[in-house]
């Protein structure tokens, strides 16, 4: 697995999942839980999942890195994706933010799957674009 980091591609799109606009009903729940103090925990556990999540797209690459202590990176090349998922609940779509799915011809079934990634439409364009017929 490569490193986007370490490489000359270009970023061409870098993103975590989205909180309040992914989930806007769940937060607000979180927030008023925040009175009795379990909200306080609850939402620090989902920032700091969400903060450990990153969808980065390159001009050549799809990373998805997972974690803060323990991390799992899951890397598609754009000449090997085979389909792209793009939904988005009324909501979402309301809120910008949506699910992608990325699958490989060198896997069965999805390789990267992210809810609450802002603009999921414009992912999907991006890695069209890069792909090589």
């Amino acid at each position: 697995m490569t490193d986007v980091t370490n490489t000359d591609e270009p970023i061409l799109y870098e993103a975590h999942p989205a909180m309040f606009r992914n989930k806007p009903i769940w937060f607000i729940v979180c927030v008023l839980l925040c009175a009795v103090g379990v909200g306080v925990i609850l939402l620090l556990v989902w920032y700091l999942k969400t903060l450990g999540t990153t969808l980065t797209v390159t001009n050549e690459q799809t990373t998805l890195r997972k974690g803060l202590l323990s991390k799992s990176t899951n890397d598609v090349f754009h000449e090997n994706v085979r389909n792209i998922q793009v939904k988005q609940t009324f909501f979402q779509r309301l809120m910008g933010v949506g699910y992608v799915g990325i699958s490989s011809s060198g896997q069965s079934g999805v390789e990267i799957e992210v809810n609450g990634i802002p603009d999921p439409d414009r992912v999907k364009e991006i890695i069209d674009d890069h792909r090589r017929p």
